[in-house]
Formats: C-alpha cells, structure tokens, sequence
C-alpha cells in the first residue's frame, strides 16, 4: 500500500474526542476492525483442538518465553514464534519446529498465560505421527528398537545386566534374591548399554555396597521406562512399555524405588501412576543425601577438581529438586564447586529431553550449534576442569561437545556418582572400601 493511503477496511476520522481528549488522525486508527481478524486461524486452531494444545491459544505474544528458551540461544525459536507462525497458517505439524522443543519448562516457568509447551508439543507429535506425517527417520529408529528391544539403543534385552560383571562387587539381581529388599534400583537403558553411563552404574552400585545398601536390579527384566519417548509423540508405545515395568515390578517386594535418571525419576513418580504403578520414588542423588552421615566418613580421598554442576531439566524444573547434587558435592573432600550464570530455575538445557536425545539432526538442520555445545562453552567460562552431571543422556551429549568445541582435555564429564567412586578410593589399591555384610548397618 503506498505511503499515505489506507486499506479500504481501515477507517480513520479527521479529529475524534474521547473522554474529552482529541484524536486526530493516525491516532485513532485503532477504532477500525484489527487486521488479525482478518487472518485463517486454522492451523492454530488445529493444535488447541488436540488433547493438551489447548493452551497455545492463550498466547498474547509478550514474548517473556523467548528469552528463556535454551533453543532460541542457539537459534530462532519460543512458544510466541510458534504461536505466531500458526496464527498465520504455518502447520506445525509439517513444520521442524515441531522437532525442536525440548520440553525444558523453561518457559512455561515465566509465562503470564501458561501457555504450557510439555503438553503442546507431545499433543501435536502424537497428532503428526497418528496422521501419518513425515517424522524424523533417527526418531522412527528410536521408537522400533524400544518397542522391539525394550531399550532405544537397539542392544540385546539380554545383555541388559552385562554391566555388572565388571562392577568390582556384587550386584543382587531381584529375580534370584526371592526375599523382600529395602531398595530396588531402576537403572535404565543408557547406564545398562551405553560405555560411559555403565562407567556410572558401576560407580554407583560401589557406593551402594560400601553403604551397606539393601538392594537389588531388575537385570534382564527391565524395559525402558518409556518418559522421553512419551514426549516425542508416542503415547502409545509409552503405555506399552509402563506396563511391562509395572507388571515386573509388582512382582516384587521392597520399601523404595531409586532411578538413576531424571527422566526415569519423572516417569515412575508423575506418569506411572496414572497407569496404575505408584511407588516411593526417590532419584539415586536424594538417596545418597539421606545417608550422608554414612557416605561422608567413606569419601576418604581428596578429589583436587574444580567442578561446575549441570542442573538437568527434568531433576530440576520439572520435579523441584536442586539442592541434592550439590549438597553431595561440597561433601567431596578437595573438590571446589562453582556455577555457571544459567543456573538452578534458569538452567540451561543439554538438548537431550524431548525426545532431543534422539533429534540431533534435526538440531544440527535448524540451529546454529547444540545445546550440549553452547552449555559446555558455559562450562568452561568458569574455569571448572569438571563438568558434574546426574543424568544418563549427558555424559555422552556433554563429552561429545567437549571434542566439538575444541575442549578436549580442558573439560572433564563426570556423573557424581563417578566423583563419589573416585573420593572413595582408597589410594593404595585403587579400590572402593567395602562393608563386611556381617558388619552392615541396618539401611534406612
């Protein structure tokens, strides 16, 4: 429209007074029908009609959610662009950025309206693939090792407590324990298959017998607890795998469910029990924290690390839980904790919830690096040597982002379990202590 000229819908008066004051011209151009009316809101209005959309439609556009989003850093994303998009007839359903929320909660922590993007997003995937769209092929691989294998990696559900052979100390399985335990431990399909995090479960199942921890593993029962594949749109295959988990898992008897994930720790404790399975569930660092009256004469070795902690999304904003890992960190003997500036309620997010664990090409297509990458980076300002995580999906995301970044040697990815193991070590030997059975204390 040329400079000067009006669309013929716009109305403008020469002079209007209201409440006493004069308008003149382009100041009261606002009494005119707004061009938003004018726009086809079906594609919006295709993702509010889904079970769990509804709240994109409350969006005003404040654009709070972009400031905060971890994607939007690296990128060009948040719930307002989204919004935006389909307000004017982008299908979100055939759009990448379907792909690339990672379900943070990060902004949903500070939007007026709760426009809530851990509903809206799994609503439209679930929506995408039941229609039969194009979903990404790495994600399609993903759900047909779950649903085939019981684990995203694709590996032999019978290897599944291959791990243990190489602990060092005895790992009770449930199965052949036949006696009520105090604690079974979930310890999911990355620290049962994947090298580094098999590093963890055999850090942790040390730091369990050197407790005195009455526990026992599923083993070869185990299936993946299915939360991240939930989120990534397939509800269905969630459901199937729940209840295979908790089928074998009412089988046995013990007090407490720890995890090792917080993945996992958001599925046994929010998801499951709306499918029938409630326990007392507690993640593997809120255990630890509770005995550490016990643990802390244990951590006899000085561990001369400085180390900056990765709050993940699903320990931290999802389920409130900041202060455990840390608590377990300072009681390291030599070990110095610093932050990074993105911490606690705004973390930043490693890229790997979602379903993110499992879309790096998408990622890779649509942002100008990771998320893993840009939170090492963050890392390394500190000055830390060591990045201290708690959850399964980062040591590999964060250690590969450490070679992509050009940090390899500069930063070190440890799980706390992995520092704990290394402060219980005793020097001569390089060995984790151990509690003589007869002489356990009674776990609690």
């Amino acid at each position: 429209m040329p400079y000067g000229k009006q669309p013929p819908h716009v109305l403008e008066k020469a002079h209007a007074v209201v409440d006493g004051i004069e308008l003149p011209g382009h100041w009261n151009r606002m009494f005119g029908s707004r061009t938003i009316t004018d726009y086809d809101t079906s594609a919006l209005d295709a993702i509010t009609a889904l079970p769990g959309g509804e709240s994109l439609g409350w969006c005003y556009q404040c654009a709070k959610c972009v400031g905060v989003c971890p994607v939007d850093i690296v990128g060009d994303y948040g719930p307002r662009k989204i919004f935006r998009k389909t307000q004017i007839g982008v299908s979100l359903l055939d759009d990448p950025d379907l792909w690339l929320c990672t379900t943070c909660k990060n902004c949903l922590r500070v939007c007026p309206k709760q426009v809530d993007m851990i509903q809206i997003m799994p609503a439209a995937r679930e929506a995408a693939i039941n229609e039969g769209r194009d979903i990404p092929p790495e994600l399609q691989k993903v759900f047909e090792a779950c649903d085939r294998y019981g684990n995203p990696l694709g590996a032999n559900p019978r290897a599944r407590a291959d791990w243990i052979k190489g602990a060092g100390v005895p790992v009770p399985i449930a199965a052949q324990v036949k006696r009520p335990v105090d604690v079974l431990w979930y310890v999911g399909s990355y620290p049962s298959y994947h090298p580094r995090g098999v590093d963890a479960a055999r850090a942790l199942a040390r730091i369990f017998t050197a407790l005195g921890v009455d526990f026992a593993i599923l083993g070869v029962e185990e299936r993946e607890d299915g939360d991240s594949v939930r989120l990534a749109g397939e509800r269905g295959l969630f459901e199937k795998l729940a209840e295979q988990n908790i089928k074998t898992l009412a089988k046995y008897r013990f007090r407490r469910l720890v995890v090792f994930g917080p993945h996992e720790f958001n599925a046994f404790k929010n998801e499951y029990p709306k499918l029938g399975g409630a326990w007392d569930v507690l993640h593997y660092t809120q255990f630890l924290v509770e005995h550490l009256d016990r643990l802390r004469p244990l951590l006899a070795t000085p561990v001369a690390r400085t180390v900056t902690y990765h709050d993940p999304c699903y320990l931290s904003r999802h389920n409130g839980e900041y202060e455990a890992p840390r608590t377990l960190l300072r009681a390291i003997p030599g070990l110095t904790l610093v932050e990074m500036g993105r911490t606690r309620e705004n973390g930043y997010c490693c890229g790997g919830g979602g379903g993110g664990m499992w879309l790096d090409s998408v990622s890779r297509d649509h942002t100008r690096m990771p998320l893993s990458a840009r939170r090492v980076i963050e890392a390394v300002e500190t000055g830390a040597s060591t990045l201290a995580i708690c959850c399964p999906y980062e040591v590999s995301r964060f250690e590969d982002a450490v070679k992509a970044t050009g940090h390899d040697g500069r930063l070190h990815v440890r799980d706390i379990a992995e520092l704990l193991d290394e402060a219980m070590r005793c020097p001569a030997s390089n060995r984790s202590p151990t509690v003589d059975p007869a002489s356990r204390p009674p776990a609690s």
